[in-house]
């Protein structure tokens, strides 16, 4: 959070004891004189570090006029403090600004005032800025009260938007491929669980990867930014389907368990009905063939209860699963998965770009 700027500063006032009477109405004086003369002892309130030049020598311009008027200009490097705010980042803008006043004569002794032109901007094109682009600037002039006196505090505003082209190629385009990787799952084979396996946590890995990566280049605020927000959505999707794929297994692995749970208890029904004369049947919960309403939804749910809203077996249509239920074709929830993803992503990156981009 700070930016480095250089800059040739130039103050300019009268001081009537430099007045002199000559044919001359510009005396152009060397660095050398700057110290026999009275200067402001301006300073830069929210510089870091501030280095002027003076190779192969001091850079520094004196200019004394017949009216008493001094012109001081001199070249600085400054480096100065900018405090971001990352919510929209990366799509963000700021406002970097570089102040300066007086360190120890107050409003009454020394008033600043812009001059116009105010300030002039180097050709763009000789500019190192590689994330931003420059927007404009701008000058203000405020007052600060403080104990010593009311000092007057002039701020220049670099005005700056960041340039999207590297966290495109670096965040947003790989996390959107991921996603998409994902979906591809849906069409494999459901019965193909080291394949679809391998895939699912492939790509959450993958994603785990990118949101560290992201990361990385970011001060470490504690408010989520607008990558954050995109790369989260993005994990979430990518393990949503990992975990469509562990739903899917799980309950057509039931139901294939199924039909040899019933044939046995249709042999053992058989059994029992070819007992001889004067035997007595002993009904067991256990062996015994489920009928009724009751056991035949406990028998469908394979040990669940059935007045839950939702029911994810064929067997559940018919026999005691109440009207009016919703019911869920598990084996086609491929299909399902098919359109939900897809549009969902769609939806969301139409709002996340809408919301940060125009709104």
């Amino acid at each position: 959070m700070e930016y480095t700027v250089d800059i040739i500063f130039a103050q300019t006032w009268f001081d009537s004891r430099l007045k002199f009477n000559s044919t001359m109405k510009v005396l152009m004086l060397n660095s050398n004189m700057v110290g026999k003369i009275w200067i402001p002892d301006t300073f830069f309130r929210n510089s870091r570090k501030s280095d002027a030049h003076w190779i192969t020598t001091p850079n520094r311009l004196l200019r004394i006029w017949n009216d008493g008027r001094v012109l001081y200009t001199l070249r600085l490097t400054i480096n100065a403090e900018c405090y971001l705010q990352l919510h929209n980042f990366p799509m963000d803008e700021h406002s970097c600004p570089l102040e300066f006043s007086s360190y120890g004569y107050p409003k009454n002794e020394i008033e600043y005032k812009w001059k116009k032109p105010s300030v002039e901007v180097a050709d763009p094109k000789y500019w190192r800025l590689y994330q931003f682009a420059f927007v404009g600037l701008r000058n203000s002039t405020e007052i600060s009260h403080t104990i010593s006196g009311d000092y007057i505090i002039m701020t220049i505003f670099f005005d700056l938007s960041r340039r999207m082209g590297y966290f495109t190629i670096q965040t947003y385009i790989p996390c959107i491929l991921t996603v998409v990787l994902s979906w591809v799952s849906f069409w494999i084979n459901k019965d193909a669980v080291p394949a679809r396996t391998s895939l699912g946590i492939t790509t959450v890995l993958t994603m785990t990867t990118l949101s560290t990566i992201a990361r990385k280049s970011l001060p470490k605020v504690s408010y989520v930014t607008a990558m954050d927000l995109f790369v989260s959505v993005c994990f979430i999707f990518v393990f949503a389907a990992l975990m469509e794929y562990g739903t899917l297994h799980y309950f057509t692995s039931n139901k294939k368990g199924k039909p040899t749970k019933e044939r046995k208890l249709k042999n053992k029904s058989s059994m029992s009905s070819g007992l001889h004369p004067g035997s007595t049947l002993i009904p067991m919960n256990s062996i015994s063939v489920l009928q009724g309403e009751d056991d035949y939804g406990y028998q469908c749910l394979e040990g669940k209860d059935c007045a839950s809203f939702f029911c994810c077996f064929e067997d559940c249509r018919t026999g005691s699963w109440r009207e009016g239920r919703i019911h869920i074709r598990i084996a086609k929830i491929d299909s399902y998965s098919r359109i939900f993803f897809p549009t969902a992503f769609a939806l969301f990156n139409l709002v996340y770009w809408v919301g940060y981009l125009y709104l």
